[in-house]
């Protein structure tokens, strides 16, 4: 398992909400199939095929807590996985 399957593993544990490192997830929103647009300290993650928009902002080189479950929610609800390109 790489490091981003890791990475994936830990956010849907559940147990590290608040130690989940910003590049990391976003980087794994990436690999999700999402795009990614900047506005200002806002990271906001989309893709055709979910309802939702990821808004991410980063404290401390970390992700709050609250962004990281919004994050396993969706990916749950999709059950997406990595490496899926339009799959919803």
């Amino acid at each position: 398992m790489g490091r981003r399957g890791k990475l994936l593993a830990r956010i849907l544990s559940g147990q590290s909400d608040g130690n989940i490192r910003f590049v990391e997830l976003c980087g794994l929103l990436l690999s999700l199939g999402f795009i990614e647009r900047i506005k200002g300290s806002h990271h906001i993650f989309y893709k055709e095929g979910i309802e939702e928009i990821i808004n991410l902002q980063e404290k401390n080189g970390q992700t709050k807590p609250y962004q990281v479950k919004q994050v396993r929610e969706i990916i749950l609800n999709y059950k997406l996985e990595i490496g899926d390109k339009d799959e919803a």
